[in-house]
């Protein structure tokens, strides 16, 4: 984590208070992804519930020196199956967030959009990166860059609301979103200027609920209140978003490496509109980042316990 931010640091702050939560980890067999889990267990952020190959995880655990500290293993014979269990632990009341180990996203998703037996909601399935960003002054939600390839409006919609809801849970009130494209200005030529007004109709329209909208933004005025001011652009989310709505998943995907890989940013993945929150890593992850993805994923956990309880 970069150190001189504290961005990250304050939020496991925030975990310290907290109980751990129950959350089951699918087919964690390599070295990352079990010290990753076991980790975030021993800082009391998850109660992890280990499933895939027993004997596998306990050789890996030998060979790498991790301790197993008594956690539970289900012993499953492979990676479809891991997450099929995984998500039936789920489903089942036995814990409150499923976090991917090193089997394939496809394979994990898969299971959890599976009809009849997943964990879909009315909600579309969406992916967030909260990026602590040296450069920016605050925590940076980056959404979609891992799930929706080519939004539709309604899409978008839910992708909001997810983000939205989760910065909530971290304790923003009013969280600003930016919904980013090319250009600052709507036209015809550049569809994503179009979803980009539209949201922020729907949001002042209250089909979007919880957070102030702008857009169409480029990168450079959503970010720099600085370029806002050149173009002359009026805006209280300029230069100050919480949540970065990109056009399309490629996009999306684009903006969060380079500021992974350039700008020397911290990452924490989830993905949200599921039954419970899903903490989704990538497999070149190190355990600082998936460290950092329970922190997160437990802070979500506790907010939509309170929601629950409250209603």
């Amino acid at each position: 984590m970069n150190s001189g931010t504290g961005k990250y640091e304050r939020l496991l702050i925030r975990c310290a208070m907290l109980e751990p939560v129950p959350t089951v980890v699918a087919h964690p067999c390599e070295e990352t992804a079990l010290a990753g889990a076991i980790e975030a267990g021993q800082k009391r952020l998850i109660a992890p519930i280990l499933v895939g190959p027993a004997a596998r995880i306990e050789q890996i655990a030998r060979s790498e020196g991790i301790s197993l500290n008594n956690a539970e293993i289900i012993d499953t014979p492979h990676s479809r199956a891991s997450a099929a269990k995984a998500v039936e632990l789920v489903r089942a009341g036995r814990a409150e967030l499923l976090m991917k180990g090193s089997l394939h996203t496809d394979e994990l998703l898969g299971a959890v959009v599976a009809s009849g037996t997943g964990l879909r909601t009315g909600r579309r399935i969406s992916h967030v990166f909260i990026m602590d960003v040296p450069t920016y002054h605050k925590l940076l939600i980056v959404t979609d860059a891992a799930i929706n390839i080519a939004p539709t409006l309604e899409d978008k919609a839910d992708i909001c609301q997810n983000a939205i809801d989760l910065a909530i849970g971290l304790g923003l009130r009013n969280p600003k979103v930016a919904v980013l494209a090319a250009v600052e200005t709507v036209t015809s030529r550049m569809p994503a200027t179009i979803d980009a007004a539209a949201l922020c109709k729907m949001a002042d329209r209250g089909q979007i609920t919880g957070a102030t909208f702008d857009g169409p933004l480029a990168f450079d005025n959503a970010i720099s209140r600085q370029a806002a001011d050149i173009k002359k652009i009026h805006s209280t989310v300029a230069g100050d978003p919480d949540i970065v709505l990109a056009p399309d998943l490629e996009a999306g995907n684009i903006l969060a490496k380079q500021l992974i890989y350039l700008a020397q940013a911290d990452s924490a993945g989830l993905v949200l509109g599921a039954r419970v929150p899903i903490i989704l890593t990538s497999r070149s992850d190190n355990v600082r980042s998936r460290i950092a993805s329970c922190g997160v994923a437990m802070l979500a956990a506790h907010a939509r316990h309170e929601v629950l309880v409250g209603a």
